[in-house]
């Protein structure tokens, strides 16, 4: 049967060389769906940048920054999924101040969840939808409080998991009860999967999007389509969310979805949450490992032309 695939035999672009050997033996090389390239950029005219998630507290945060040195590779924010409650008051500072030494997002969970509280729906079967929202307004206004609590401290960013908390600070960043450059980063778990939910999340007031782990190129494309704000798509993620592996996928999901951060974590590993000095050494291992899994990452960008803006 023959191709439809176009037959030159001089491809350009990423992966010239597979594209040709395919091509050579009539093999179209990738699947059918046109997928549009993004022309929406970062405000300082870049198309991806890298973080690194789960950094659990200062400790961490160093261990990453020793490990991307080793590594040669650059990244632009840590995000933290203990949340802003579990960590001392000097820990926060720590971590701020690190990330202003590194020009660096510093983005840490509220605190509260109801995976965390006295109910028992989100340690059901089913139940899992339920674990990062806030049960209850008292959880709410513990949540609010984490908030300002961490701002007081310098924080500007942090990981929102619950719809109504969205809203809120939304509106508070609107009223200067905030500040007005404050970012509001939704998290995996408050699963974004189509363009209505995108556009209805930045709305609500949401700076950058966490994707579900799960998209195709064509779902992530349509959303990007809809929204201008940056969108977060893990390249590896983590086993309870999935546990993706797309390395080589990271191209089009840069040409697809730019702005567009782009996640490491490390598949079959331990959960982390809440963090302490109990496992303070499987915090820092993981932590390097994920730039290394960065690096490996950064290493397909640079192979396939995608290294500058």
């Amino acid at each position: 049967m023959e191709s439809s695939w176009p037959s030159t035999r001089d491809p350009k672009g990423p992966m010239k060389e597979s594209i040709a050997l395919l091509r050579a033996q009539n093999i179209q090389s990738q699947d059918a769906d046109g997928l549009p390239e993004s022309t929406k950029r970062f405000p300082d005219g870049d198309r991806w940048k890298i973080e690194i998630p789960s950094v659990e507290g200062p400790s961490a945060f160093r261990a990453v920054l020793d490990e991307a040195k080793k590594l040669n590779v650059k990244f632009h924010r840590i995000s933290q999924g203990s949340g802003i409650m579990m960590q001392t008051d000097q820990e926060i500072r720590e971590m701020v101040a690190l990330g202003k030494e590194n020009n660096l997002e510093v983005c840490l969970f509220v605190g509260p969840r109801a995976a965390w509280d006295i109910g028992k729906q989100p340690l059901s079967t089913a139940g899992g939808v339920a674990s990062p929202t806030l049960r209850g307004n008292d959880q709410l206004r513990y949540a609010v409080e984490d908030v300002l609590h961490g701002a007081s401290l310098g924080l500007r960013s942090v990981l929102v998991g619950d719809l109504g908390l969205l809203k809120v600070l939304g509106e508070a960043r609107k009223r200067g009860d905030l500040p007005s450059d404050f970012i509001f980063k939704t998290s995996v778990a408050l699963p974004c999967t189509n363009a209505a939910t995108a556009q209805t999340l930045a709305d609500l007031g949401a700076s950058t999007l966490n994707l579900a782990t799960d998209l195709s190129l064509q779902q992530i494309a349509a959303i990007r389509a809809q929204v201008d704000i940056p969108l977060d798509v893990y390249v590896e993620g983590p086993d309870d969310f999935g546990g993706v592996v797309r390395h080589y996928e990271i191209p089009d999901l840069v040409r697809v979805a730019a702005p567009v951060y782009l996640k490491f974590t490390v598949r079959n590993s331990p959960g982390l949450y809440p963090a302490g000095g109990h496992i303070q050494g499987v915090i820092e291992s993981t932590g390097r490992e994920r730039v290394r899994r960065a690096a490996i990452g950064y290493s397909m960008l640079t192979r396939y032309g995608y290294e500058g803006r």
